[in-house]
């Protein structure tokens, strides 16, 4: 298969996850402008502004894709499934994060409203967990921060220590590259997928 079959075929993936990157990468460019903006140990500039804002926008897009699915009438499980999976992951990715115990598969069995519950869930917990970064700006040496090591074990028990901030990255790249897959598999279905492009929702107001 060519690079532009590949390209061509996760389209949807490739636009969402473009638009992230630039996003991510803005906010080193827009330097100390942001008061929301703190200095990392290793001297990195951190805008929790920015991922509050993305973040906002994963959930008005899995929210969109949900919308979507059930207009549809009739979705495969598989579909449900991929939908399922980005959520569930989410919570997982929190969960270690949070230094809590796995509560619910990666790969779960759940309806579409299951996973308008847990959108709703996951959308207030990782606004909760970004917020008190925002509060903390005053301090010196807050109790956590975005740079700090998350230490797991991956779905083969192999122990790995990832920053926080990167974790956050992660999340929001792999929502986008499952959403891509459900449109694919919608429109070979001849059923009509979500509009999430992120220009879409902030020229619509519904991303600040």
């Amino acid at each position: 298969m060519s690079v532009l079959q590949v390209v061509e075929q996760n389209q949807p993936f490739v636009i969402v996850a473009s638009v992230i990157v630039s996003f991510l990468r803005s906010r080193s460019q827009r330097g100390r402008r942001s008061a929301l903006r703190r200095v990392s140990s290793n001297g990195v500039f951190v805008d929790i502004k920015g991922f509050l804002r993305m973040f906002a926008y994963d959930y008005w897009a899995n929210r969109e894709c949900l919308a979507a699915m059930r207009a549809a009438g009739s979705v495969s499980p598989d579909t449900v499934g991929r939908m399922a999976h980005i959520l569930s992951a989410q919570k997982l990715w929190l969960e270690r994060i949070l230094k809590q115990r796995q509560s619910m598969p990666v790969w779960p069995g759940s309806t579409i409203e299951d996973c308008m519950a847990l959108a709703d869930e996951m959308s207030s917990a990782w606004r909760s967990y970004l917020m008190q970064f925002k509060s903390q700006l005053g301090t010196q040496l807050p109790p956590g921060s975005l740079d700090d090591q998350v230490e797991y074990r991956n779905s083969k028990g192999e122990p790995w220590s990832s920053r926080a901030e990167d974790v956050l990255t992660h999340v929001l790249f792999h929502s986008a590259y499952h959403r891509g897959q459900i449109a694919l598999q919608m429109r070979a279905s001849g059923l009509e997928p979500a509009y999430t492009d992120f220009i879409h929702a902030v020229r619509q107001g519904f991303v600040d």
